[in-house]
């Protein structure tokens, strides 16, 4: 490739660091696809002649058929995928190969290919979050009345129920979605054509090449569009937070399994035993995307310093843009397919969930909120009031419920027998019934919502 300029070849050691093939090869589809753009575009505008326009884009569906078929030979001497297809080509068709290269560079064409990989990856990511989300929505609808507590500090805090507690995670994922099409959208701007910085005196047709690969229109500017990797770091991030959130879902199916929660039994296929220990049914499906996250918030991290001091327009420290993009896309993509599994077969304890529930004294706010309806009573006041009820409940060793009317008067002479009413977990949740809250109805409400639009996108 350099053979008019350089009088000797690299060195062992440069042409094993200088070489991208062994990772980049999983762009060979997404380079072939551009390369017959920009081939139809060639002969289009007259630049290479008909024929061989139609020669390259014939010999560029063989080597794909052969990739498709054997995969990608790896040739540290052909660096990397475009000069291991160009190669091939020439291989096929002759001379008329070294046409395919007249106006562009390696420059635009790797960036294009990245973001055309990227785009595919957002789809894949976004079909795997949105299965997640039914699994999610069809465990909250089965489960809208199962009573579980709530916590704060990992303390019982109110009762709540399964279908809201699961449904919090199928909002998160909504969010995680739309930073994903955001980071699509951002990114939908064909660089081809760019060419190695300062465009090209050729009378190229950039519309038409953008059109030709789905993209909105072309970059706008040559030394930007060799240079951006936003979209690499947009499909990170964007990877990292939900990464996030799949720990967070995780780690409450791994405490929740522990003997002394007892909420939820992992099926045998999201499980592991132990080498010595035979009682032990080990949550390591869930433990393994929990350890994921960090992982990709690592490659989040390694992309962003590697991007940091750059000075335009292409370096060659953005050769190594695509392997912590490709680990998180992987890891990510495994992580989403693991949790969905999980959710879809686990078998929630709906008695453990209710008993934990009926502990801690959940309901004490639901005794403020009483006396603030029932008798007028400050809400700082009827907070007050709980608090000595609760502490005289916690000296008995009873539920708030299982104290005595006189005991309570005792504290205020303002609670009468209608107390009762409101300190049960079913009034709790009943009761809880403002927009986005827990009660049943409004649960199912938020899942008859969510059924809709996860239909809609049909």
């Amino acid at each position: 490739m350099w053979g008019g300029r350089f009088a000797g070849g690299p060195s062992a050691i440069m042409r094993e660091i200088n070489a991208s093939i062994p990772f980049d090869q999983r762009l060979w589809r997404q380079d072939i696809a551009g390369s017959r753009a920009h081939a139809a575009m060639l002969g289009a505008a007259g630049i290479v002649s008909a024929e061989d326009a139609a020669a390259i884009d014939g010999g560029l569906a063989t080597i794909a058929e052969e990739y498709k078929r054997d995969g990608v030979p790896v040739d540290l001497d052909r660096e990397d995928i475009h000069m291991t297809v160009e190669s091939r080509l020439a291989e096929l068709i002759g001379p008329a190969a070294g046409r395919l290269h007249t106006a562009r560079s390696r420059n635009d064409q790797v960036a294009t290919d990245f973001k055309l990989w990227v785009r595919d990856a957002i789809g894949a990511v976004d079909a795997g979050l949105k299965a997640l989300q039914q699994a999610l929505v069809a465990r909250a609808d089965e489960h809208a009345e199962s009573v579980m507590p709530g916590f704060t500090h990992l303390q019982v805090a109110q009762p709540v129920t399964l279908g809201h507690h699961l449904m919090a995670y199928h909002e998160m994922l909504a969010r995680d979605r739309s930073r994903f099409a955001d980071a699509r959208a951002r990114a939908n701007l064909c660089p081809l054509g760019a060419a190695a910085l300062a465009g090209t005196g050729f009378p190229i047709d950039r519309e038409a090449t953008a059109r030709s690969l789905g993209f909105d229109g072309p970059t706008r500017n040559s030394l930007d569009s060799v240079s951006d990797r936003d979209f690499a770091l947009d499909y990170l991030m964007a990877a990292a937070q939900c990464a996030l959130h799949l720990s967070r879902l995780a780690e409450e199916f791994i405490v929740w399994a522990s003997q002394p929660y007892g909420f939820v039994a992992l099926p045998d296929a999201y499980s592991t035993g132990s080498s010595i220990m035979p009682q032990k049914r080990n949550p390591d499906a869930a433990e393994l995307v929990r350890g994921h996250s960090g992982r990709i918030a690592g490659c989040m991290v390694a992309l962003t310093m590697t991007m940091k001091g750059l000075p335009l327009a292409y370096s060659k420290d953005m050769q190594d843009d695509k392997p912590p993009v490709f680990e998180a896309h992987d890891l990510l993509a495994l992580s989403i397919a693991a949790m969905t599994g999980m959710v879809a077969t686990a078998t929630f304890r709906a008695d453990r969930l209710r008993a934990a529930a009926e502990a801690g004294f959940s309901t004490a706010t639901d005794l403020a909120d009483w006396l603030v309806r029932q008798a007028d009573v400050p809400f700082r006041e009827a907070h007050h009031i709980t608090g000595r009820v609760v502490k005289l409940a916690e000296e008995r060793c009873v539920a708030l419920s299982a104290l005595p009317l006189e005991a309570l008067k005792a504290i205020d002479a303002r609670i009468d027998e209608r107390v009762y009413g409101a300190l049960t977990v079913d009034a709790s949740v009943a009761a809880r019934k403002s927009f986005g809250g827990t009660a049943p109805d409004q649960v199912r409400a938020r899942v008859a919502e969510a059924k809709a639009a996860l239909e809609a996108e049909r």
